[in-house]
């Protein structure tokens, strides 16, 4: 039976036990009602009016005022004739009354009058003791009929508070434990209920959805699923931006590093072409102007990027992506992976290194120079004469001082071009001089190896524009 069926019938069932307890309240009641109410209109009217006239009987009969009441009550009693017997009963009083009013003086005819008011008193007390044992009977019926009903009712109650509530929270305990288990990956899990109502089709349709999560949990797209979860995961964890295009530039994920540098979130740029988002991101431009306007010439340059309140460099990477379709010979291209490499503890260790070196160059040739200052000291005859073992301890003092200086401005040089702060001062300048420079610098050297150099040059060679400071620390 359905659980709507039940749930109608048995409270149909209370509702029409409700209704007929009432029905039989009601009627009990009035029939009592109704009994009460003629015991106080046949009966006590017939005693009142007797115990009236008994009372003007005794009287004086003679008198105008007691016979009158007399007249009343019997005219009363008379339209008051309820029991059997009583109607004789009243006219033979009626008569004896008629005799009296001719006869004041008889009194057998009192005797006859106190008779026929007892007699009619007698009746009508006959009449109220029946008519109690009446009411009480039905009062007994009554409680008799609604006591087996109210019975009736309180099993009927029983019975569907005992069965109802079990009836339909058991199989409920049951789903729920089920889906549970399904929850849990319990694929193997079914529900069987024996009854063809409600909670039976809710049966059948769980072991079917089960039987279908068991079939899909073990098909290869259950497979593919979990290793799709888990490259994604893997691409979310990695430290560097990471963006993946389809063959038509339409982002197909974004890692949360790369979300960070772009200032968006994953919903706003999953499933967007990359043109569209670079209309109104610069950096995605940036990253997607090559696949844009097919630029064969990638650019190699660090960028720049301000992510996490802080300045960082990274390193584009473009890598296309291509597969050979099953069945297939050729690869067919499926889009492009965007890796940026973050180097940004290179770059600093980097701009460490070039400040390092700029700054021992300059600590360097502030000594070197004071060491060549006392070597042109030392040169000058007016500080003494040297000796030929001292000269060429001078020569070679000087010699390995402009080696110094030579290397010092070679490393300052280094790390002006480095980070781009080098300042050149251009000046025309007599090729002549630049050589001169150039054949100072060698000039001990060749001499000790025996090595005579010549210098042919036209002497109207034209102006050149150089550096000639920066040439001639390049050539010491």
């Amino acid at each position: 039976m359905k659980i709507k069926a039940k749930l109608t019938l048995g409270v149909g069932l209370l509702f029409l036990f409700i209704i007929l307890l009432s029905v039989l309240g009601t009627t009990y009641i009035n029939a009592i009602n109704k009994d009460t109410q003629n015991i106080l209109v046949a009966n006590y009217n017939t005693l009142d009016y007797s115990r009236n006239m008994l009372r003007a009987l005794d009287e004086d009969i003679t008198n105008t005022n007691s016979l009158n009441k007399f007249s009343e009550n019997l005219n009363k009693q008379r339209n008051n004739i309820t029991e059997i017997g009583e109607k004789e009963l009243t006219e033979k009083l009626f008569l004896d009354f008629r005799a009296l009013e001719q006869k004041p003086t008889d009194s057998l005819l009192y005797v006859s009058i106190r008779k026929d008011l007892t007699d009619i008193m007698l009746l009508n007390m006959q009449a109220i003791q029946r008519k109690s044992d009446v009411a009480k009977q039905t009062a007994t019926k009554a409680t008799w009929w609604i006591g087996l009903t109210g019975t009736f009712c309180f099993m009927i109650a029983f019975i569907l508070l005992v069965n109802l509530p079990g009836n339909i929270a058991n199989p409920i305990k049951v789903l729920t434990e089920s889906i549970k288990q399904i929850a849990e990956k319990n694929y193997e899990k079914r529900v069987h209920f024996e009854s063809h109502n409600e909670f039976g089709e809710l049966a059948q349709a769980f072991n079917v959805m089960a039987k279908k999560l068991e079939e899909y949990n073990s098909s290869s797209l259950s497979k593919i699923m979990f290793q799709k979860k888990r490259i994604e995961t893997l691409i979310n964890n990695m430290h560097d931006p990471v963006i993946g295009l389809d063959e038509n530039n339409a982002i197909l994920f974004v890692n949360t590093e790369a979300c960070k540098i772009l200032g968006m979130k994953t919903e706003d740029l999953s499933g967007k072409f990359a043109q569209e988002i670079a209309v109104r991101n610069d950096l995605m431009r940036t990253l997607v102007q090559e696949l844009m306007y097919n630029d064969n010439k990638p650019d190699n340059k660090p960028l720049k990027i301000y992510a996490d309140s802080k300045e960082s460099y990274f390193e584009k990477e473009i890598i296309p992506i291509s597969i050979i379709p099953t069945g297939e010979k050729e690869q067919k291209h499926i889009g492009h992976f965007i890796v940026l490499r973050n180097i940004t503890p290179f770059k600093e260790l980097d701009f460490a290194k070039t400040n390092f070196i700029a700054t021992i160059s300059h600590e360097l040739k502030t000594p070197i120079s004071a060491i060549k200052a006392s070597l042109q000291l030392l040169d000058n005859k007016a500080t003494g004469t040297l000796n030929e073992e001292q000269k060429q301890l001078t020569e070679s003092i000087k010699d390995d001082s402009n080696r110094l200086l030579k290397i010092t401005s070679e490393l300052l040089n280094l790390s002006q071009v480095e980070t781009g702060n080098i300042q050149l001062n251009i000046q025309p300048s007599l090729p002549s001089q630049i050589v001169q420079y150039a054949l100072e610098a060698v000039k001990i050297p060749a001499e000790q190896k025996g090595i005579t150099i010549h210098v042919i040059a036209d002497d109207n060679l034209p102006l050149i524009k150089a550096d000639t400071e920066k040439g001639r620390l390049g050539f010491n």
